[in-house]
Formats: C-alpha cells, sequence, structure tokens
C-alpha cells in the first residue's frame, strides 16, 4: 500500500501492519540521507474523508525520537519530505500514534517511517516539523527575484525625463507588464525558469 523511495537505492514497500491503521518501516544507513519520498502504491486508496500521517523516526540519546512529517493521501499519493536536519537532538518531538507500539529497537544509523491512517481533520490539524518541507522558500524567492528584475528591466526601458531632472515611467507601462507576465504565467506557470 505505501513504498519510500532514497536517491541511488531500490524502492522499498515492505511496510509491516503493526496495528489496523498503523505501518512501519525501516530504512537502513540513514546517516547520509537528505530527502525521502513516501508514496501510495496505487494497491489501495484510503477510505473517503482518510488519509495518512507520515512519521519519521530515528535514535538519539538512547530514546526514540518521532518526528511528524506531513501527510499523503489520495489526492496526493507521493511527497518529498527533507530530513537531514531532523536527525539532531535540538528539533521538537510530535506525541504520536507509534510512542506506545513496542516496535523493532533501531541503530542510530537507521530510521523508521511511520503511516498512521486518520481521519484528514485530525491530521489537518497536526503541524509538521517546519525543517521537513523541501526547498519552496528557495523557489519562491528565485521567483520573486526573477519577477523583480523582469519588471525594472522592462519598465526602465520606457523611463522618461521630467523636467525636475527626475525620471518616471507612465502608468501604461506597468498595466502592460503586469498582463504579460500573468499572461505568460497562465501559459506556462514556469516560463520564469527559462528567461
Amino acid at each position: 500500500m505505501f513504498g519510500v523511495l532514497i536517491s541511488g537505492r531500490l524502492p522499498q514497500n515492505n511496510f509491516q501492519r503493526v496495528s489496523e491503521t498503523q505501518f512501519l518501516i525501516e530504512v537502513h544507513d540513514i546517516e547520509n540521507v537528505n530527502h525521502i519520498v513516501v508514496y501510495m502504491t496505487g494497491e489501495m486508496p484510503f477510505p473517503d474523508g482518510y488519509a495518512g500521517a507520515v512519521y519519521f523516526c530515528y535514535q538519539s540519546g538512547g530514546e526514540q525520537r518521532w518526528i511528524y512529517l506531513g501527510k499523503i493521501c489520495n489526492q496526493k499519493p507521493s511527497t518529498i519530505f527533507r530530513i537531514s536536519n531532523l536527525k539532531h537532538d535540538n528539533n521538537s518531538l510530535s506525541v504520536t500514534p507509534f510512542g506506545g507500539i513496542g516496535g523493532p529497537t533501531i541503530s542510530h544509523l537507521n530510521a523508521m517511517i511511520g503511516i498512521s491512517v486518520e481521519p484528514v481533520s485530525s491530521i489537518d490539524a497536526l503541524t509538521p516539523a517546519t525543517e521537513t518541507q523541501t526547498s519552496n522558500v528557495t523557489s519562491f524567492t528565485e521567483f520573486t527575484q526573477k519577477m523583480l528584475e523582469n519588471f525594472y528591466n522592462y519598465a526602465s526601458s520606457f523611463a522618461k525625463d521630467a523636467p525636475d531632472g527626475q525620471s518616471y515611467v507612465p502608468f501604461a507601462t506597468l498595466q502592460h507588464w503586469f498582463e504579460n507576465f500573468k499572461r505568460r504565467l497562465e501559459i506556462n506557470p514556469n516560463f520564469w525558469k527559462s528567461s
């Protein structure tokens, strides 16, 4: 029903069912892993109104530390999680449904991924560890910089000198740039990556 993919390794889909709604898999040699993909195999969808809460567990200071990563669901059956910043002692722990399960003891080189099938409303109330999200901030920053650079270059080409020595850009130029940019985004949301 579920699988895990780590770059450079074969996919793993040997999750073990530990209860009616909980699944675990051990991932070996986790020290050099930065991202993991957790996905549904397509074998069986979640029941309506349910999704899978994804948890990450590693060994630290002699105890297992569980962290909520995010969710997978029928509408988004796979997700990439960044785990490189989670493998230290000063991150926030989650209260998880796996805390009481007498699962296998893991070494500090390995980790476990747990999936708990729960109502979507319960999962949406959880807050994922901030360090788990992939590079959305970097992508957003890059988009903003490219957009502003495009705007500046376009608008400055229409600058006119005023009698007081200042330059100005006609408002119609701003409107024209905005309409062009919006149209280009509608045609290809990633056009800015190649310009």
